[in-house]
């Protein structure tokens, strides 16, 4: 068999075992998205719309013309009413999906893969609930809204697993454009920073959750281990792993910090979700990054 024939076989046979996998991971992703949403208090905010939301007490600057005279009279403070911002927002979805996310050290723990699309397929199924329009990054299109966008999405993530890379896609967006981005980002440095200037180039606000599984973190292995990387790295025999454990961490807490200096650079949101919590965790953790900003900020 020729290696082209194999790449093409090998493909095939990824998108089989997605496709096969895809359903459970859709259950998993309503039920998570359901827990959460009853413990929520969505992505209402102050803005321009018709739908009346709160009262609050008056404040220097306000305008004469918000103060409701009526609830102002049976206090005595005065009170502004505010209405609801009504424009969706518009939010890019990107799970890295690559051979590497495939890795658990467990197997009572999901792969870094599963539990990244279950997080990714939740929120979007939370944002399209609160009226948000959502698209998959990477495939060109317009976001939507509703389930028919939800359903895009779904297809579109997909159809990008089957071969996919680690490194953020390239897409022309719009100025301030929102993006979650749900991998474990073991990039080169040099890599994740200009992938990132590009997005900052453009205003993107972005929200950055990094999938770890705990094994990777502490390298908690005994004695001699082979290692095998799971994107073509080849094989590394570790005749005491216990040697090299405080050296791997502080490479490994570098790697982490760097991550953490980029996102700060670019005034982005970043969280780290381990693959042995709940679901339900890190999609709280994730939804309250894309929580709505002040008033006048969207």
């Amino acid at each position: 068999m020729s290696t082209a024939a194999a790449n093409v076989g090998g493909l095939r046979g990824e998108a089989e075992q997605l496709g096969a996998r895809l359903p459970g991971l859709l259950v998993e992703a309503e039920r998570v998205a359901t827990t959460v949403s009853q413990g929520v208090h969505g992505r209402r905010r102050t803005g321009v719309g018709e739908t009346f939301w709160q009262y609050r007490q008056y404040q220097p600057g306000d305008p004469a013309g918000s103060i409701d005279w009526r609830q102002s009279a049976r206090s005595r403070h005065l009170f502004v009413r505010e209405q609801e911002w009504e424009a969706a927002e518009s939010v890019w979805l990107w799970p890295d999906q690559s051979a590497s996310m495939n890795y658990r050290s467990r197997t009572t723990w999901p792969s870094k893969r599963d539990r990244t699309l279950v997080l990714t397929l939740a929120v979007a199924g939370l944002l399209v609930r609160a009226g948000e329009r959502i698209a998959a990054l990477g495939a060109g299109e317009r976001p939507r809204g509703g389930q028919y966008g939800f359903n895009i999405v779904v297809q579109r993530l997909l159809e990008s697993g089957v071969g996919a890379g680690s490194v953020v896609p390239h897409q022309d967006l719009p100025r301030h454009a929102r993006l979650v981005l749900v991998s474990d980002f073991l990039e080169p440095p040099e890599v994740l920073a200009r992938r990132f200037s590009q997005l900052n180039a453009v205003g993107a606000q972005v929200s950055l959750l990094l999938i770890a599984d705990p094994a990777e973190e502490a390298l908690d292995f005994r004695g001699r281990v082979l290692f095998e990387g799971l994107e073509g790295e080849g094989r590394t025999l570790i005749g005491n792993v216990g040697g090299v454990r405080e050296r791997y961490r502080d490479l490994y807490r570098a790697h982490r910090a760097h991550l953490a200096d980029l996102a700060r650079k670019h005034g982005w949101q970043i969280a780290t979700h381990h693959t042995d919590k709940s679901p339900e965790s890190g999609l709280l953790t994730l939804y309250q990054m894309l929580a709505p900003r002040a008033a006048g900020r969207h």
